[in-house]
């Protein structure tokens, strides 16, 4: 059965429908405005009976602290949920907000999982076709997986070995290196997809979705072979958001799925995802030589403590101070 399209639903409260409407005024992405129902859902939940409507700086402070202290959120979790709630009490309901001196989520320090060179060669040949090509782009390049998936035609700079990275964390824009190994493989998976696209538009399927309003500003972008995306689904599926069946990129699941059971047939003895390429990409940089501060911005990392947390999983921790026991 077809999902309902979200276009239909609306919300059953009033609050809830003026959350709704203002985000998709502001056009905020679908994942985005999943998260933030979820989380006014929450919310309304906490303070029942009261609604919405009526929350004070105390409630929102109870709730955000409730999260860190009975609910051991993390400092990302905690920020989303502010996020979520500020938007729905300031934004969509036009209340304003005072001082909110909630309890802070303490933030934990998790050594990241990092892939051998070795053992991400084992990886890869476990995989095939697009999905090795996406796994190795993954860690060639240092991509977050939605970063991945977003990518389209005019994000790759084949001549000059680049990938632009649009709308990354925190709606983040940044370059990054384009492994010379896969320049050839993608010139003609670039090719492939000029038929896929060739066949779309005799069949007059509607265009790719497009961020931020550019389809109301070019009406024609998204049948335009540059804005199509570099790894499309097999299928065209319905858009949650609008009920329009048209292609969309690879889904998130799938590559997780196909990453897990490579790992699982490499009998690599770690918790294996996607991420865990872009950890192993900036690890071994370092490993390599590559100075901090040049894999801080390939990284869009927005302060340089977040690499260094890299350096504590290096195969020689402190960029090649040796053991005493190896001396």
């Amino acid at each position: 059965m077809e999902p309902r399209p979200a276009a239909a639903d609306l919300g059953s409260t009033d609050w809830e429908k003026a959350l709704i409407k203002t985000m998709r005024e502001r056009g905020l992405l679908w994942r985005t405005e999943m998260a933030y129902r979820g989380w006014a859902a929450r919310f309304s939940n906490f303070i029942a009976p009261r609604s919405p409507y009526a929350a004070a700086e105390e409630e929102v402070t109870a709730f955000l602290s409730d999260l860190a202290v009975r609910g051991r959120a993390s400092p990302s979790t905690q920020k989303q949920a502010l996020n979520a709630l500020v938007f729905l009490i300031q934004e969509a309901l036009s209340r304003k907000l005072g001082e909110l001196p909630f309890k802070r989520a303490y933030p934990k320090e998790r050594t990241p999982t990092v892939l051998s060179p070795q053992e991400a060669r084992r990886l890869f040949q476990q995989l095939e076709g697009t999905t090795l090509l996406m796994a190795e782009l993954a860690y060639g390049s240092g991509l977050r997986l939605m970063e991945l998936l977003r990518l389209r035609i005019h994000h790759l700079d084949l001549e000059r070995r680049q990938v632009v990275v649009h709308g990354g964390k925190g709606d983040k824009d940044r370059v990054t290196m384009l492994p010379d190994a896969l320049v050839d493989r993608l010139r003609h998976h670039i090719e492939r997809l000029r038929v896929l696209h060739a066949e779309d538009r005799k069949a007059e399927l509607p265009g790719v979705w497009l961020p931020d309003g550019l389809n109301k500003k070019y009406a024609k972008a998204g049948v335009s072979w540059e804005w199509q995306w570099l790894f499309p689904s097999r299928e065209a599926s319905v858009d949650p958001t609008t009920g329009i069946t048209r292609r969309h990129h690879a889904l998130d699941g799938a590559f997780q799925n196909a990453i897990r059971q490579a790992a699982r047939r490499a009998v690599i003895d770690k918790r294996v995802t996607p991420h865990v390429l872009r950890h192993s990409f900036a690890t071994h940089l370092l490993e390599g030589g590559t100075d901090i501060r040049t894999v801080q911005e390939l990284m869009g990392h927005a302060d340089v403590r977040t690499t260094q947390i890299y350096t504590h999983v290096m195969k020689k921790p402190g960029l090649g101070v040796r053991s005493p026991l190896d001396q």
